[in-house]
């Protein structure tokens, strides 16, 4: 379809660690950051947006962070990247097809709409039809049986030391 943006794979990221917060615990952006090598002001600018779509919450003050707002079950991957990187098509249509030479003088033989244009959108709505499908659930799932204990104790022993 599109290039998706960096934003994406850090966001994803992030609310799969959200996802592992004990109940009414928060993550300091600053610590997401460090966690995953990241800039903070990029990573804040991105959890900003998620927060702005509901997909987390920011606990303000000295000892606030950052929280999923829903259950991960609730949490569509498109929820995700649609608060990254918008909801506009990645397709648009720019009618070309009436600059052509030889093209039709005739208004009605571009009342059709292009088939071009048809077949784009729809492999895009299969797309994200694909993204919502999947939820941040899965990628928890997914991540207990993929990712190596090194790797998982790394992370929770990072993680618990960091949370609030």
């Amino acid at each position: 379809m599109r290039r998706l943006s960096d934003g994406v794979e850090a966001a994803l990221h992030c609310a799969l660690v959200l996802a592992g917060l004990g109940e009414g615990r928060v993550l300091p952006g600053k610590a997401l950051a460090e966690l995953h090598g990241l800039s903070e002001s990029y990573l804040l600018k991105h959890l900003r947006a998620l927060a702005e779509a509901k997909a987390i919450e920011a606990a303000p003050g000295p000892r606030g962070g950052y929280r999923l707002a829903r259950p991960p079950a609730e949490i569509t991957l498109l929820d995700i990247v649609e608060a990254i990187d918008g909801r506009e098509p990645a397709f648009t249509c720019r009618e070309i097809r009436q600059r052509a030479p030889g093209k039709s003088t005739n208004p009605c033989d571009y009342k059709m709409e292009c088939f071009i244009k048809t077949r784009m959108l729809a492999a895009e709505t299969a797309w994200r039809e694909a993204l919502r499908a999947q939820t941040l659930a899965d990628l928890v799932a997914d991540g207990e049986h993929l990712i190596g204990e090194h790797n998982s104790k790394a992370v929770a022993e990072f993680i618990a030391k960091a949370q609030r």
